[in-house]
């Protein structure tokens, strides 16, 4: 049976990501979509930096881990706007974590290799009826950006559907 890629290189990456401090791929993998389009080619994340606690400070802490130190690399314009929005871009990295994961981000200056910038595959526009069974299905919610946000969500992945076949 074939399995795709992404599951085969994320079960390799693993070992190297931890590490660094990672505890998996994910970080990684979704930094563009973290951090934003303005940081997510130009600055890249090199290591988590964990601080050391006794074990027995761990047993009788409820409080969980400490954050840990993100280290990133970037070039030197880079690096001072990125730290004018640090704080903006912990809380961006914490809610990806879904805990306070980074407590402050170190900046390390270097060349950072930019990658082509990959294509999107435009998707095809919805048929009449399609785009009618979609806002019927929707009508249900009363709250416009989630509203807007699911029909988004759900003509992408009706196009998709329909091109795949």
């Amino acid at each position: 049976m074939a399995k795709p890629l992404a599951d085969l290189v994320g079960k390799a990456m693993t070992p190297a990501c931890r590490k660094r401090g990672f505890a998996s791929v994910d970080i990684l993998a979704s930094w563009p979509d973290i951090v934003g389009e303005r940081y997510g080619e130009r600055v890249q994340p090199e290591r988590l930096i964990w601080p050391r606690q006794p074990e027995e400070a761990v047993l009788a802490d409820d409080t969980g881990p400490k954050p840990a130190t993100l280290v990133v690399h970037t070039d030197g314009p880079t690096a001072l706007m990125l730290s004018h929005e640090m704080p903006q871009i912990i809380e961006r990295i914490n809610a990806f974590y879904g805990w306070a994961a980074v407590g402050r981000i170190r900046i390390v200056q270097r060349p950072v290799a930019v990658r082509p910038p990959s294509r999107r595959k435009t998707l095809r526009p919805l048929t009449g009826e399609e785009e009618r069974n979609l806002e019927a299905r929707l009508s249900g919610f009363e709250h416009d950006g989630l509203r807007k946000a699911l029909k988004k969500l759900g003509s992408q992945v009706i196009a998709r559907e329909k091109a795949s076949q």
